[in-house]
């Protein structure tokens, strides 16, 4: 099967694929296609139509990211399944836990560990905060926290991470998720598919 994932995903899916021997090949999509939803539903129809003529199966490693269910009208037309949830913080914690912590307060901007590892690309320049430093208030004047949604507690992104939330002039927490939403999500999206 092929799984068209989102570039900001698709190492940890790789990772999940070989460690639990899945027939799965993962074939990623730009991760800054976060910052332009609205290409997403589109460049993930264009991948998994190219891709269907060489497997016997498409499955698509996104939630709705910012899509506004213009991917599930995808998913439905062309037979897909997709993973659950409004975004990866939703399998990465449990929507659950993000739920609690937007309600505790609502003001929290979520981090993963792909974007603690390229915050300075992802964040600073896409934003334009590396050229126009001024802009940080107009961006993130009313958040009050970082939340990082750590999945790797080895993974030495600490620095990186505090790094992240003083450029932001926001407080860090860590919230310690590991692998395994990502994981449970990704087999229910497998046996959706009738691979497992």
């Amino acid at each position: 099967m092929a799984l068209v994932a989102c570039g900001a995903i698709a190492q940890p899916c790789a990772e999940l694929v070989a460690l639990n021997g899945w027939p799965v090949d993962v074939h990623p999509l730009p991760p800054l296609l976060h910052n332009q939803p609205h290409r997403i539903a589109d460049r993930v129809e264009e991948l998994g139509e190219e891709l269907e003529g060489r497997y016997p199966a498409v499955a698509v490693g996104y939630a709705d990211c910012g899509t506004y269910g213009a991917l599930d009208t995808v998913c439905t037309r062309r037979g897909w399944h997709r993973l659950e949830g409004l975004h990866c913080y939703d399998f990465y914690a449990g929507h659950g836990v993000v739920e609690r912590l937007f309600e505790e307060e609502p003001g929290t901007y979520l981090l993963t560990d792909f974007l603690v590892r390229s915050f300075d690309r992802t964040v600073l320049a896409e934003l334009g905060l590396d050229r126009y430093p001024e802009l940080r208030d107009a961006y993130f004047g009313h958040y009050t926290r970082v939340v990082w949604l750590r999945q790797d507690r080895a993974g030495g992104l600490e620095e990186q991470a505090r790094a992240a939330a003083a450029r932001l002039g926001l407080p860090l927490e860590v919230v310690d998720t590991g692998q395994r939403g990502l994981g449970l999500a990704l087999e229910r999206l497998l046996a959706e598919a009738g691979l497992l």
